[in-house]
């Protein structure tokens, strides 16, 4: 294989990864591997569901607090897409988010599904996303899960 064409299965291959370290990161709670996907000064942008967040530190502060007092929750990512350009890409997936919270207060679950754009930077130690927009297209369920899991978190850290 021409080493042009394996440099680029290699790149595209690591960039995905962390598209999965992402999910793996807010589903497992372990907020401190943000830092292996975003590039120090990365950027996610949230929208109309939190807004934008600057810088790894922020982003994983902002999705403790959506996520933290969920019972649980699973991103699946699918149909990803990597453009390279030297040190830099762009990738697109589709994503599906399940939130679950058992509550007596509606239902258990809330899912939303969309789509992540991220345009990549290559680091001293990788790819890192230096700007994620999530764009949701559909919900489903019960986005007063939300409320609840705050309030559980709050009491949590009081």
């Amino acid at each position: 294989m021409e080493p042009d064409k394996l440099s680029a299965i290699v790149d595209r291959t690591e960039i995905v990864d962390v598209m999965t370290r992402y999910s793996t990161a807010l589903d497992s709670r372990r907020w401190d591997l943000l830092e292996e996907v975003f590039a120090p000064d990365g950027v996610a942008e949230f929208g109309s569901l939190g807004g934008r967040h600057e810088g790894p530190g922020a982003i994983a502060a902002f999705v403790q607090t959506v996520l933290g007092g969920l019972d649980a929750s699973q991103h699946l990512l699918g149909n990803q897409v990597v453009r390279l350009d030297g040190d830099r890409a762009d990738a697109t997936c589709y994503f599906q988010a399940q939130h679950m919270l058992v509550s007596a207060n509606g239902g258990n679950t809330y899912l939303v599904g969309g789509t992540y754009d991220d345009e990549f930077v290559r680091t001293p130690s990788g790819w890192r996303i230096a700007l994620r927009r999530l764009t949701p297209t559909w919900y489903d369920g019960n986005a007063g899960v939300f409320v609840e899991a705050a309030g559980r978190l709050a009491e949590q850290q009081a």
